[in-house]
């Protein structure tokens, strides 16, 4: 089987014999019931060979789509003019990138249809196309815009770059109303939803389709699609890693599955990190090692974000739908998947987030740990690896010099206002790096434990306390009975009291019982 990896191109896909998940059925019904929509997906979730595959669609290739759904559904094959303007191309350091990008776009637009020497800006360029192009075919005219938001993305941390396209943007963007009548089917697809607040707050003609739970699985693979299309792969896979075949849907099912763009629908495999596990036959963090933005972690450090509160936060909708702000660094992560939705309570409308897979969990946290420590990625697994060994191994004086090390030298000014809260990231970070269980903040019917480790062998009960003393957090496990309801457990209970000193910034003592 060939796998189409990084492969966005409809044609070449069909043409070349790679895979191809069926989503025309899906995506006839889109272009058939409605005119404008918006969708929002993460990186690298099949958003460009959506576009890709609506282009061929509707320059009438009928050829490319022998043997998929469309081809049953689809009797009249009419070819329309197609304007696809991908902004995923470049580098937006400055305003004028972002011209340039538009202005070779129109350019070639122009050669098409026509231009006009009275249009001289954007907007007036964009709309001119779109009337020259409809009288110049008698049919009205398609839109695709590709990662609409790209610009904007990389312009996060400069207001004023930011305000610069955004103005542009909203301007260019102003021809899908202005021309209504000259257009058949437009769709805008990126990450995020800017649309909400600036770029789109025009266009309210746009359907917005990220969280419709009719398109959940428009982009992505589905669990039926992952037996339908890659079963027998799957087995090789499994023999490849000395698994049964049903160890191998388990790991697949825990490392890349578990995305929900709304609640009560099944969850949808990353694309990209399954294409590749089955093309190499070994599993791997595929998604994650294509790169994270690090505005995503300025957002969290310039909020001051206690990290515990990712693994449950809740939100609404509106929440959901909104663009990011100094203070809640969480609909931007949702919207980049980060997090995914976990549960809904009707009562009150709220949804209940968390990550969606091990991949992403594991890899997000490898991502932070440099900026809140003083590791560095090469060195960061082999302390982790290191602690793990500590932690299985009933060593709890070692481990606690290793969760010690992680705060040394790191440049508390330039990460962090709070240092209680630095200190709660840190430890939260380290601790779930370790993939064992671990639950914080521990609720007993006397008080929360801080922090419980729990190994095969081991259950770690830990008190951390904050300009305090060793000795009172070990007191404290001992005067609350942190440790009873593990007395009969079985396994060797280690009690751990700590200190976090905040003008040291650093453990300055511990004591294990």
């Amino acid at each position: 089987m060939l796998y189409p990896i990084g492969i966005q191109s409809f044609s070449e896909i069909r043409q070349n014999g790679y895979v191809y998940v069926d989503k025309t059925a899906l995506m006839y019904k889109l272009l058939s019931e409605g005119k404008y929509y918006f969708l929002s997906r993460p990186r690298r979730f099949g958003k460009s060979l959506l576009i890709s595959t609506l282009e061929a669609y509707f320059l009438g290739k009928k050829e490319l789509f022998e043997g998929l759904a469309v081809a049953e559904i689809e009797k009249d094959w009419v070819e329309y003019p197609v304007l696809h303007l991908d902004l995923n191309t470049k580098k937006y350091d400055s305003v004028e990138a972002l011209e340039s990008i538009l202005d070779i776009t129109l350019s070639g637009w122009e050669k098409l249809y026509g231009s006009w020497d009275k249009e001289t800006d954007f907007s007036s360029r964009f709309e001119g196309i779109i009337r020259r192009a409809k009288e110049k075919t008698g049919r009205n005219v398609v839109i695709l815009v590709d990662e609409y938001d790209k610009p904007m993305l990389q312009a996060i941390g400069n207001d004023e770059l930011q305000k610069a396209y955004r103005d542009t943007l909203k301007s260019f963007y102003g021809a899908l109303k202005s021309m209504d009548a000259c257009i058949r089917f437009a769709i805008l697809t990126g990450v995020t939803k800017f649309g909400k607040v600036s770029v789109f707050s025009d266009l309210n003609n746009l359907n917005d389709i990220s969280m419709d739970h009719r398109y959940y699985d428009l982009c992505g693979i589905s669990e039926k699609e992952l037996h339908r299309y890659f079963d027998t792969e799957i087995q090789g896979l499994a023999q490849a890693n000395n698994q049964t075949i049903e160890q191998a849907y388990e790991q697949l099912r825990v490392d890349y599955d578990g995305y929900h763009f709304t609640y009560d629908t099944p969850g949808m495999y990353n694309p990209f990190s399954i294409l590749n596990t089955l093309s190499k036959q070994r599993y791997g963090s595929y998604w994650f090692e294509t790169g994270t933005p690090t505005f995503l972690v300025e957002l969290l450090q310039k909020a001051d974000y206690n990290l515990e509160e990712m693994a449950g936060i809740e939100a609404d909708s509106d929440m959901l739908g909104s663009i990011f702000n100094d203070d809640n660094p969480i609909p931007v992560i949702y919207q980049s998947g980060y997090l995914t939705i976990k549960d809904y309570d009707r009562e009150f409308g709220l949804y209940k987030l968390g990550f969606p897979n091990r991949e992403v969990e594991n890899g997000f946290m490898k991502f932070l740990l440099p900026f809140y420590t003083a590791k560095r990625n090469t060195s960061s697994s082999f302390e982790i690896g290191c602690f793990v060994k500590d932690i299985k191994s009933g060593n709890a004086e070692g481990f606690m010099q290793r969760l010690q090390s992680f705060f040394a030298g790191a440049k508390f000014d330039q990460i962090a206002r709070d240092t209680e809260n630095w200190f709660q990231n840190v430890v939260f970070i380290v601790t779930t790096l370790c993939g064992l269980y671990i639950e914080a903040e521990h609720q007993t019917s006397n008080g929360r434990i801080d922090l419980v480790l729990k190994t095969d062998k081991y259950i770690y009960v830990m008190e951390l306390k904050y300009d305090g003393t060793a000795e009172e957090a070990l007191r404290q496990i001992d005067d609350k009975g942190y440790a009873l309801p593990w007395q009969s457990d079985g396994r060797t209970v280690i009690k751990v009291g700590a200190n976090f000193s905040s003008s040291l910034r650093r453990l300055d003592g511990w004591i294990v019982a």
